[in-house]
């Protein structure tokens, strides 16, 4: 079952009862209408259901049950920044129950094992990176494809960087000199929004296979937490990318995110991709990508399932 993505951007009691998540407005709990009436607008939603929840409001007041509730089953909790950006993530500490033995499994991966990990991951990403290019603008991506053939393991040319070069560069053609970054201008801000909510997909996924996100496969920055969501999610970043695209051309480049941008984006998650041969949810998809990886570790495979566009 797909769960739920909850975002919060206005003020909002949060709480926990009979395993539910209560949601009160402040407005309406300091208002003179009646209890009865104060009731009828408290809404609730069962923690089972919820994957996802971004707090996007600096006067959102939660309760330490609820969120202890959350992670007990596994859901990501994202706080955002004073300028809505996504800043935190939470996680559950444990997420299987053969966690110790799998972690084993990945702390022992062999190195040439990881190399060719990378270089499946790489791959995918560029070939996925061109069907974005053909599909929304039109472009001859006979490039690309071939360096999809090129990359070796552990990506030792840099292959990616290439595609990446000639993508950014061709795929916002209303911004001839776009540069990626996090601090860039726009769409860069719709990007990082939704990579974030990747992001917190990717780690959620990888916690219920008894992962740890911090041990990657390629990234090794000793500051990031999550290392191993930033190596997985790479596949998946152009289903953003495109989402992004048909966002700006119907909208322009906004400088701030509106309530519309993150409606669009928060539909992240319920984006239909096709793994293994079958459409599914993205969500859904990247369970089956953490559970093929956790197999490749464990010597039962040396493939990751990712999705092809």
């Amino acid at each position: 079952m797909i769960k739920r993505t909850l975002c919060f951007s206005n003020p909002a009691y949060l709480s926990l009862r009979n395993h539910q998540l209560v949601i009160k407005l402040p407005e309406v709990e300091k208002s003179n209408l009646t209890d009865e009436m104060k009731k009828e607008t408290v809404t609730t939603i069962p923690i089972e259901d919820i994957g996802v929840v971004v707090l996007d409001c600096q006067q959102i007041t939660l309760t330490q049950g609820l969120l202890a509730e959350m992670l007990e089953n596994n859901c990501a909790v994202i706080t955002c920044d004073g300028s809505h950006l996504p800043i935190g993530l939470q996680l559950p500490l444990e997420g299987n129950t053969t966690q110790s033995e799998r972690f084993r499994c990945q702390i022992d991966a062999s190195l040439p094992l990881k190399k060719q990990l990378w270089q499946q991951t790489v791959q995918q990403k560029i070939a996925n990176q061109a069907a974005v290019l053909a599909s929304k603008r039109g472009e001859q991506v006979e490039n690309m494809r071939r360096w999809v053939g090129e990359v070796k393991s552990g990506d030792s040319e840099n292959v990616e960087g290439r595609a990446a070069a000639f993508y950014w560069k061709t795929i916002f053609p209303a911004i001839p000199d776009f540069t990626r970054g996090r601090e860039g201008s726009s769409p860069n801000l719709l990007l990082n929004y939704g990579y974030a909510i990747l992001r917190a997909i990717v780690a959620r996924s990888l916690v219920a296979s008894g992962l740890l996100p911090t041990l990657g496969i390629h990234h090794h920055n000793r500051y990031n937490a999550y290392c191993l969501a930033d190596d997985i999610m790479e596949p998946y970043r152009p289903y953003v990318d495109a989402l992004v695209v048909d966002l700006t051309d119907q909208i322009g480049y906004p400088e701030a995110i509106t309530i519309e941008h993150k409606q669009r984006l928060l539909t992240i998650p319920m984006l239909d991709v096709t793994i293994n041969g079958q459409q599914s949810p993205l969500m859904v998809a990247v369970g089956q990508t953490t559970a093929s990886l956790y197999k490749c570790f464990a010597g039962e495979s040396r493939k990751i399932q990712y999705p092809i566009m």
